[in-house]
């Protein structure tokens, strides 16, 4: 059997939504018109801390998809204005999407337990507040949002392989520039952070085999497997992972930006940056090609994200233990792409609805035991109850 990412059809139901006359879709899809919607007829759950947990209607899998969304629709009106990312988010609202991050995935776990036969992954990307509503690349709801997915790996290995040239697997090339030019003080920068419970692994350990994915990104192995992500410790070391990648990339493109650029402002670890960037070699000199590249190329200026992007993500490899890895997201936004999963979505009512109602069995009782740990409060649509 060949290997490499594969390209999978998904069926949806069609929403029976329509985008106001001049507006573009990814507009209104951030208003809060549409967020009733998705409250309305896909909220399973919300609670005081606006966090809301929806049925993707739009979905990667119809085997499970579900997501939890930082709903600010209607407390923070600007769409530019909205926190994108974890570091954002109150630390009360942090406490209760960790607790219910755990809950999620350890569900996954006991509904799909071997790792043969399905992909499990449970992860965020970044929805960059810098660019503009109507850029390429910009995500369909601009809040923070986390995905939990599994795929039938026996319908990935029927899959065809997907185009390897795809923006979204390719991340625009700029992927390559932490990857083939940092590598080693990238993973050094991270080694300096002091993490416990997360172990840096090899690309054999954290690969997965059928698609090759991820590829060349640090990895992290969380050890004590499930039981760890009732830890805070881990979920502090989960998020030491995100600021030390943000400082990295601010860094970075600071230094494309500007020619020996001092440290960013309110750098979380100007130690860590001061010992292993700002007099790195290879770091500056990696800058020095990205900067002359931009004078010289308008197309490749425009493509960059200056501000901190990037993809994040918890799932399970091929020998059953649970790896951490995060990527740079210079274009796309679609969190299967890190593991070699394109999603092509397609309308076909009667497809979906074969598979609905085991999903729907599943995302209620995820629900449920939300529910049980006092996370929520259920919500009721005409496909569900709101108990």
């Amino acid at each position: 059997m060949q290997n490499g990412p594969r390209e999978i059809v998904n069926p949806f139901r069609p929403i029976p939504l329509d985008v106001p006359e001049g507006m573009a879709p990814n507009e209104f899809f951030n208003s809060t018109e549409n967020l009733n919607d998705l409250e309305n007829n896909n909220g399973l759950l919300r609670n005081p801390e606006n966090l809301l947990l929806y049925r993707k209607a739009l979905g990667h899998s119809n085997l499970f998809d579900t997501s939890i969304i930082f709903n600010t629709s209607r407390c923070i009106l600007d769409p530019l204005g909205r926190p994108v990312r974890r570091t954002q988010v109150p630390q009360n609202t942090r406490h209760v999407w960790n607790r219910m991050n755990q809950i999620i995935i350890d569900y996954m776990l006991e509904a799909f337990p071997d790792q043969e036969e399905t992909l499990i992954l449970a992860g965020e990307a970044s929805l960059d507040a810098t660019w503009p509503l109507t850029s390429p690349g910009v995500p369909s709801i601009r809040m923070l949002h986390n995905h939990f997915i599994a795929f039938d790996k026996q319908e990935l290995r029927k899959a065809a392989i997907a185009d390897p040239n795809n923006p979204n697997l390719t991340d625009g090339g700029q992927h390559s520039l932490f990857q083939s030019y940092m590598s080693e003080t990238f993973r050094e920068f991270f080694a300096s952070l002091g993490l416990k419970i997360l172990k840096i692994v090899d690309d054999d350990d954290s690969r997965i085999e059928l698609t090759g994915y991820p590829n060349g990104l640090p990895s992290w192995e969380i050890c004590g497997g499930s039981s760890s992500l009732k830890s805070i410790r881990f979920w502090r070391e989960y998020d030491t992972i995100l600021k030390g990648f943000i400082d990295f990339y601010r860094t970075f493109f600071t230094q494309v930006s500007t020619r020996n650029a001092p440290m960013p402002k309110d750098a979380r670890f100007p130690v860590q940056i001061e010992d292993h960037l700002l007099y790195n070699n290879d770091f500056l000199a990696t800058a020095k090609k990205v900067r002359n590249h931009c004078i010289r190329d308008a197309k490749y200026a425009n493509a960059i994200r200056w501000q901190p992007a990037f993809k994040q993500l918890i799932y399970r490899n091929d020998n059953g233990k649970l790896i951490v890895t995060i990527s740079q997201n210079s274009i796309g936004n679609a969190i299967t792409e890190l593991l070699g999963v394109v999603v092509k979505r397609a309308p076909d009512a009667e497809a979906y609805e074969k598979a609905e109602p085991r999903l729907i069995e599943r995302l209620l009782e995820v629900r449920r035991r939300l529910i049980k740990a006092d996370l929520g409060e259920g919500i009721k649509t005409k496909y569900w109850a709101k108990e």
